[in-house]
């Protein structure tokens, strides 16, 4: 069973970077896709990133484009979201999920969840 594990999370100044990390303790990643979602206090969760098994495609959130880059390295197990240029308002707890479809935006696309990392953002 794939059970994704998110890592990287951290309180940064507004303006900086972070790599946020999601490894898999169980089965591997490779045929999957994964998707990063996030979820600030009382808020829902919401999309933020995606990428195909293949990493042929994409997808983001209009709020996070040009700003955050989603990869995966499928040797490793792990696929990574790169985050610049943050801003307060990307303060959130944020969670990777796997899913068996090719391009799943929709969070009951996702099978299997990580616990989340929590990513804050002063400013």
């Amino acid at each position: 069973q794939v059970q994704p594990v998110e890592s990287g999370g951290r309180l940064v100044e507004a303006g900086g970077s972070l790599r946020l990390s999601c490894a898999s303790s169980g089965r591997t990643f490779s045929a999957y896709s994964i998707g990063w979602f996030r979820q600030a206090p009382g808020k829902e969760r919401e999309f933020v990133a995606l990428i195909s098994w293949s990493s042929d495609n994409t997808k983001y959130v209009d709020s996070v484009k040009d700003r955050f880059t989603i990869s995966r390295d499928n040797a490793k197990n792990t696929v990574y979201l790169q985050m610049n240029s943050l801003k307060p308002e990307d303060t959130a707890v944020y969670y990777c999920a796997a899913s068996i479809y090719s391009l799943p935006s929709r969070m009951g696309e996702y099978n299997y969840w990580g616990q989340g990392t929590q990513v804050t953002v002063s400013s």
